[in-house]
């Protein structure tokens, strides 16, 4: 029977014989911050991978504003090489990247500065004229944090955000760290519902665009033998553990003001323990999702005093090491580090959920940077079986292991017996990866967020009460650690898995660490 395209599908010019979902409506994108990292990396290239999918919509067009003085062909140009070297498809495809690269604008200036955003309202309205864009905006804030004010005050003056109402769509795609405790964090959310509303704002968190962690929710929502276990009375603990090998490198300085707790816990791993413990939604849309994902937040145990701290805290700062045979530098001699910090470079919380299906169920969080492998998990460990009739072999507890990075995929573990007339038991695993079911590895995470920012679909990024929720908890640990009296954080060897002090914690309730 010949293939039937879907009502929502059409004819993908790009690759003929293939298939893609109805793009985006026209629209113009503006990356602040063109000439960073960010960019380079991860922005640019998702968008060339969404365009060689013909997912983005035909009318199209780039803009890029940073200091930094190039002319049109020059960011043209740099962006080309960019994607050549970063992304995840390669060679660039010369046709795709003609029209593509067409599209690219640049507009050189400081953000503080109204020549700079005239000069962008009128790049834009050029590419209004030569890419039919018709006023669609979605502007991309890839810049330090202290520049999300001055940013949203400038667009707003210069009238380059719109009311909701307006027939062209504004949005504004704003990066983590969405502030840096809980007062900044609400000053900013009153900053920006200032500006625009609610639905015109999407806070990215690169994790929600993994497969692996959107897979979580059909894992655990589209299957009927996972759910009726998925609580108290089966699971015995849940571990998540988000490791690096790398250290600060460059990023000395924004480490220094940010550390574990508010680069890695107050978004990423939190997000991970709201997918994991979550309650069904009532619908699959955005603010059916972000509803479950915030009554999380708000069971989650506080802690915010020295005893609690002392009881469910344990921060680490690494030290000089080795990883993969390699010598590498402690953290206090790394560029930009301040002689004598007290950042923490690794921290391991015990976290409680007051509600019916989680109380009493700790779920251990572990994050650092120079541990031994880079890997980013959710374990799920289910209590042991009460009576053991076969042996030792057979009272290993089964674990089910959600691998978010690297190797995506989901492992169960449970006992087998070993062939042979002795019933020796033995755990094994059945495993699925992403890359071997799928024949291919999947998409960048910013490809599916940017294209979901593009059709407004705000799902996969959190609210204003969700960060709200997630900085009161943190904010709470920091208050504490931060304090003068507060010892410093504890040492570890990199290439270990963090201080003795970490294992101590996990080991006083008769646990012990899972090894990735």
């Amino acid at each position: 029977m010949p293939y039937a395209p879907e009502h929502d599908e059409v004819p993908n010019p790009l690759r003929p014989g293939l298939r893609a979902e109805t793009p985006p409506d026209p629209c113009a994108m503006v990356v602040f911050g063109a000439s960073g990292d960010l960019a380079h990396r991860k922005l640019l290239p998702a968008l060339y991978n969404l365009a060689l999918g013909a997912h983005l919509p035909a009318a199209f067009g780039i803009a890029g504003v940073s200091k930094s003085p190039f002319t049109h062909q020059e960011y043209a140009d740099g962006m080309r090489e960019a994607v050549g070297k970063f992304s995840r498809t390669k060679p660039v495809d010369p046709e795709v990247w003609r029209d593509f690269g067409a599209g690219l604008r640049y507009v050189a200036g400081p953000f503080d500065e109204d020549d700079t955003f005239r000069r962008l309202a009128a790049q834009l309205e050029e590419v209004d004229r030569t890419r039919a864009t018709r006023g669609n905006r979605l502007f991309y804030f890839a810049t330090p944090p202290s520049t999300f004010p001055t940013l949203l005050k400038k667009l707003h003056e210069h009238r380059l955000i719109r009311p909701r109402n307006d027939s062209r769509f504004t949005r504004v795609v704003i990066e983590k760290p969405f502030g840096r405790d809980l007062a900044s964090a609400r000053a900013l959310n009153r900053l920006v519902l200032e500006v625009m509303d609610e639905k015109q704002v999407f806070r990215i968190d690169h994790y929600l665009g993994k497969e692996t962690v959107q897979n979580l929710l059909v894992f655990r929502f589209g299957n009927t033998i996972f759910e009726p276990i998925w609580n108290r009375q089966y699971v015995d603990q849940v571990q998540i553990t988000a490791a690096e090998e790398l250290g600060v490198e460059s990023r000395g300085r924004y480490y220094e003001e940010a550390g574990i707790l508010r680069d890695m816990i107050q978004n990423h791993v939190l997000q991970l323990v709201c997918l994991t413990a979550m309650e069904a939604p009532v619908a699959f849309d955005a603010d059916a999702v972000r509803d479950e994902k915030i009554k999380v937040l708000r069971a989650l145990c506080p802690i915010d005093t020295p005893e609690a701290v002392a009881q469910r805290v344990v921060l680490g700062q690494y030290t000089a090491g080795q990883i993969g045979g390699a010598d590498v530098p402690g953290y206090q001699v790394e560029k930009a580090v301040a002689k004598g910090s007290r950042t923490p470079t690794f921290v391991a919380v015990k976290l409680g959920i007051n509600s019916w299906r989680w109380d009493g169920v700790p779920f251990y969080l572990r994050s650092g940077k120079r541990l031994p492998k880079r890997t980013t998990e959710i374990a799920i460990q289910f209590r042991r079986i009460p009576h053991s009739l076969f042996g030792e072999g057979a009272s290993a507890p089964n674990v089910l292991v959600i691998r978010v990075q690297p190797e995506e995929g989901i492992a169960l573990r449970f006992s087998a017996k070993v062939p042979g007339e002795r019933y020796r038991p033995r755990t094994v695993s059945m495993d699925f990866r992403y890359g071997t079911a799928f024949a291919g590895a999947p998409p960048e995470a910013y490809e599916r967020l940017l294209l979901d920012a593009l059709k407004g679909d705000q799902t996969l990024f959190t609210r204003k009460d969700e960060v709200e929720a997630a900085w009161k908890l943190v904010g709470g640990i920091l208050g504490v650690t931060e304090s003068p009296e507060s010892p410093p954080p504890f040492s570890y060897e990199a290439g270990t898995w963090g201080p003795r002090e970490g294992d101590a914690l996990i080991a006083s309730d008769g646990r012990a660490w899972r090894r990735p």
